[in-house]
């Protein structure tokens, strides 16, 4: 049996998104977690992985702490000696890569997203991809959730042994069944993930101002990652929104809505739109890769520029004219490919197999 290290910025998201492989990993391997809280280690924990405590500040570009990190991934590697490891996000993927690559150890890494890196411009970008570069030279498979990101890395030459495209982190088709359309009332936009600039609160904000009245309620699912918790309640106090805060456990909320509100900047996949799509509602969402893929426009949702909340205002508007059936016939649409293409199963299966042939 051997050992496999896995290196993550989040243990919730870890969870929520990828339990399924490392329940898989648990058949065969003794599986160990390197992540910064607490959120689900109890559930870890009891499944049967062993867990370290690694502090990571996930947003930060402070060299000092950055530095910190590597040194801790090299200690780690030194003490855990596993035979491969598995990196998630921008930290653990360059600095848990590079230290793999310096110890000689097999690692597979999974580019969940860009965020606003690769948009920057001069020395920053030049840091950034002689990073990525150093990072993931050596990495037995890069895994990409969409086409842009993979090419926007071949296109800077960052590249691994091998690269392979899936959708996203699947979904769980059990855990988000599908839920019948709600029946009359309001309709519920409901704005999924952490509230930040670059998720589109701004222009979430503006359409629940411009498209306010009695038949139609904006929600917010997620937690404040920006500052603007002030605002939220002063928009909340105003009867414009409604918070209804962060769970871990998002599919009863998913069930409440009638559209669920992707407005992100960037996105490896989303996972709030396919989970929602899996719960049979409808999307409106941002027109990128990371979102396009997991939405037919005028089937299962309608797109929009993101930063651009007069498109957003536009898509919306274009939904509350549908008649209630037509809403729920794209609901059923969703579902149905989510059904077709993003069964989780099949993408937990894409990560065993490279598991398999780095045991060969």
């Amino acid at each position: 049996m051997g050992t496999i290290l896995i290196l993550t910025n989040s243990s919730g998201g870890l969870y929520d998104f990828r339990n399924e492989l490392l329940v898989g990993l648990l058949e065969k391997h003794r599986v160990i977690i390197s992540l910064p809280d607490d959120t689900k280690v109890r559930e870890l924990e009891a499944e049967g992985c062993g867990i370290i405590r690694t502090p990571i500040n996930r947003r930060g570009v402070n060299p000092k702490e950055d530095g910190k990190l590597f040194l801790t991934y090299r200690k780690l590697l030194k003490q855990v000696k596993p035979d491969l490891v598995i990196t998630y996000t921008i930290k653990p993927n360059i600095y848990g890569g590079f230290a793999c690559r310096l110890s000689g150890i097999p690692y597979m890494a999974t580019i969940t997203g860009l965020g606003g890196a690769f948009d920057r411009k001069g020395l920053f970008l030049k840091m950034i991809i002689a990073m990525y570069r150093t990072g993931l030279k050596k990495a037995e498979c890069i895994f990409f959730q969409n086409t842009e990101n993979k090419g926007i890395f071949e296109g800077y030459g960052i590249r691994g042994k091998k690269a392979r495209l899936v959708n996203g982190s699947g979904v769980n088709l059990v855990r988000h069944t599908f839920e019948e359309y709600p029946e009359g009332g309001k309709t519920v936009f409901l704005f999924v993930g952490r509230v930040m600039k670059e998720r589109g609160i701004l222009e979430f904000l503006e359409a629940a101002v411009r498209l306010h009245r009695e038949d139609v309620e904006f929600a917010i699912l997620g937690y404040c990652d920006e500052d603007y918790q002030e605002l939220l309640n002063d928009y909340e106090d105003k009867g414009v929104i409604r918070q209804w805060g962060f769970h871990t456990e998002v599919h009863p909320f998913l069930a409440k809505a009638c559209a669920i509100v992707v407005a992100s900047f960037h996105e490896g996949m989303s996972n709030a739109l396919i989970e929602a799509a899996a719960t049979g509602r409808p999307v409106i969402a941002s027109d990128i890769s990371g979102c396009r893929e997991a939405f037919e426009e005028g089937v299962t949702g309608f797109g929009f520029t993101p930063g651009s909340a007069e498109e957003l205002i536009g898509a919306m508007e274009k939904f509350l004219a549908l008649p209630r059936e037509e809403k729920a016939r794209m609901g059923r649409a969703a579902r149905a490919k989510m059904e077709r293409e993003f069964d989780r199963r099949k993408v937990i299966g894409a990560y065993l197999e490279e598991v398999i042939k780095c045991e060969v």
